[in-house]
């Protein structure tokens, strides 16, 4: 079955075409150009099903719409399940997670059938923990590193948004508001591997998708860094029930 899977994020609306266990074609534009898309799909063949996922609002919604008319083919926008496709949620409110979040896990869990840390660094950073059993128990959201920078050079007078590197031992403020926004980034990252392991869950893996990732995988043990998870879950979802 020949998929189209779309993930309309704040920042960037990533897409793929997927067949026979593999992709054929992968890209991106930015959210605030998403109209872009009717160009980019009236060169791709028309797929069998359409799968996406949205956070970006109505607005993209309708625009991504727009694009895909010309299959013939409708777009399913997942909401999050209670269990689908090996994971089982325990969100208070299952359909309230965001359903990009939802799609990661599932794609976590397609790739590695042990615990996980998923993470997703974008305009916010997502830090989900999955068991070894396919549960997903809960997660972090906190600000990325654009919005860390940013809030600092917006609510004082003095830090700018400055062009900075990352260093143990910063010693100018660029760096220092750099190193201290990736040092919270990636701390929150090890504090949810020590949770799972607290509670039981040892030797779990950290899986790195997004924008930022690479920003971030050098101030981590070992994670595995994955093009776009959520491209690979709403894959998943594609090829079971939508």
């Amino acid at each position: 079955m020949k998929l189209l899977v779309i993930d309309a994020g704040n920042s960037r609306v990533k897409w793929g075409l997927h067949a026979h266990g593999q992709w054929l074609e992968r890209g991106a534009v930015l959210t605030a150009e998403v109209e872009q898309l009717q160009e980019v799909f009236s060169r791709l063949a028309s797929p069998e099903r359409i799968v996406a996922a949205n956070v970006a609002g109505a607005l993209a919604e309708q625009r991504i719409e727009d694009a895909v008319a010309h299959f013939g083919v409708r777009a399913n926008w997942i909401v999050s399940r209670a269990e689908q496709c090996g994971v089982r949620s325990s969100y208070a409110d299952p359909a309230l997670l965001g359903p990009d979040r939802w799609a990661a896990l599932i794609g976590a869990r397609h790739l590695h059938e042990r615990a996980c840390v998923v993470v997703n660094v974008g305009t916010t950073m997502t830090v989900d923990a999955l068991t070894a059993q396919g549960i997903f128990v809960g997660g972090f959201i906190v600000p990325g590193y654009a919005l860390m920078r940013a809030a600092l050079a917006r609510n004082t007078a003095r830090l700018k948004v400055q062009d900075g590197q990352f260093s143990y031992f910063p010693d100018n403020t660029a760096n220092g508001i750099s190193s201290g926004a990736l040092n919270a980034l990636s701390g929150a990252v090890d504090r949810m591997l020590r949770y799972l392991s607290e509670t039981g869950q040892e030797d779990a893996i950290v899986l790195l998708s997004g924008g930022d990732a690479p920003l971030l995988e050098p101030l981590l043990v070992t994670p595995q860094l994955v093009d776009n998870l959520v491209l690979e879950g709403l894959a998943r979802i594609g090829a079971s029930d939508v």
